[in-house]
């Protein structure tokens, strides 16, 4: 039996827990975390899940997601996640998610990372995981258009592709000139 800690609006643990596949109860919320894998080439490291899983079955995927246990922290979560969908063993200790998302009963964090990862090193979880490649923005946009990938706005993933060369939301022009306050 899986638990799940539970937070208020704010992200603060209300030292409660709920178990797997029950509902959210009303004004409380749990912690989902996404991870996007590169490689040095930009191609990003996709799942497809598994046809008998439930929701979404037989579909390509970012590199992994899953639910926070309780007692993880958000980096404890995608690290327990990677390894157990994908094998891969990789320290989140000292990262924080490019984005946080907010959807009616969690958060989702989303990371973004790169690694030059061999497929053929990988051990898929079996219950979860049927396949994985690694895939170009274009390739993941014709599946998400074909109805092969989960499907995303494609906004979200032209972020997911930003976030892979920057970390943040603005551009790289200078902001010296924008950064003044006149306070006359």
């Amino acid at each position: 039996m899986e638990l799940w800690d539970l937070y208020d609006k704010e992200r603060r643990k209300l030292g409660l827990t709920m178990k797997r596949g029950d509902r959210v109860p009303d004004g409380m919320y749990h912690l989902v975390v996404f991870l996007c894998l590169f490689n040095s080439s930009g191609e990003m490291l996709i799942q497809r899940r598994q046809t008998f899983k439930e929701g979404w079955s037989g579909m390509w995927d970012v590199t992994v997601g899953g639910s926070a246990v309780a007692g993880d922290t958000s980096a404890i979560a995608i690290e327990r996640e990677l390894y157990e969908e994908l094998g891969i063993k990789l320290s989140f200790e000292n990262k924080r998610p490019v984005l946080t998302s907010h959807f009616d009963d969690g958060f989702g964090d989303l990371y973004v990372e790169e690694a030059d990862i061999s497929l053929s090193s990988l051990t898929l979880q079996e219950s979860e995981v049927m396949d994985a490649k690694w895939a170009t923005r274009e390739e993941i946009m014709a599946m998400i258009d074909d109805g092969r990938f989960i499907p995303y706005a494609k906004c979200f993933i032209d972020l997911i592709y930003h976030f892979r060369t920057g970390r943040s939301l603005r551009t790289e022009r200078d902001h010296t000139k924008n950064n003044k306050v006149n306070l006359k």
